[in-house]
């Protein structure tokens, strides 16, 4: 899962994007209006963590071009400013969640982890899909009931078929989601079609298929 925090005090980046990188999440920043706006016109996101004041704009008008763009972004603000007005601004805008500063790490991951399971997985624990069983919670997957290991790569890349199941995922957006906005500097996927290779065998006794469409990407079907 990708997420983007938007945050313009360095110390509260830097310990929101270490809290949610040892939940194994991919996460980008931005800490100031422009360099938010850019992202979001170009990348797309699970979880968006939006601080309200910016040295350089208004989160709630980037709130209104997230929604805009009609991606379906989850978006929790993440604010000090913890008026009655701000609040309900935020999430008569279309906010999931909104969450006061100072906070808690702990309180921070349960805020992350319901949006993300109320957008991708109708507010589930687990998911359910053909005869795998995946707990997001402890990223484990079992086939059957038997234990599937799959290294964090394979299992990001698991996670962003599913939630796009049936589908055509192109190479580039499977690559920007997964290793982050800095894929584009390079010009070969190789490191993809190592990960779908071995991701392939271990799902052999699935009835999951990933499936190649040449020179295009890739879907995932179930029988």
């Amino acid at each position: 899962m990708k997420i983007l925090i938007i945050e313009d005090e360095p110390q509260m980046m830097d310990n929101m994007r270490q809290t949610l990188e040892r939940e194994h999440y991919q996460v980008e920043t931005a800490s100031d209006f422009k360099t938010a706006s850019e992202k979001l016109g170009v990348y797309d996101y699970d979880c968006i963590l939006l601080d309200i004041t910016l040295p350089d704009g208004n989160g709630l008008e980037l709130l209104e071009q997230i929604k805009s763009q009609g991606n379906g972004d989850g978006v929790i603000i993440v604010s000090a400013k913890d008026s009655l007005d701000d609040r309900l601004k935020g999430l008569n805008l279309g906010a999931d969640d909104y969450l006061p500063k100072p906070f808690h790490n702990a309180e921070l991951n349960a805020r992350v982890k319901a949006v993300l399971r109320r957008l991708h997985f109708d507010g589930h624990n687990q998911i359910d899909i053909g005869n795998i069983t995946i707990h997001p919670e402890n990223r484990e997957v079992n086939i059957e009931n038997e234990l599937l290991e799959l290294n964090r790569k394979e299992y990001d890349i698991l996670m962003y078929l599913i939630t796009n199941k049936n589908r055509l995922v192109t190479k580039s957006a499977l690559a920007e989601h997964v290793w982050g906005d800095h894929i584009d500097q390079t010009d070969s996927f190789d490191f993809i079609y190592s990960q779908i290779k071995n991701l392939r065998k271990k799902l052999n006794k699935s009835t999951i298929t990933i499936e190649a469409v040449y020179g295009v990407g890739y879907k995932l079907n179930v029988d």
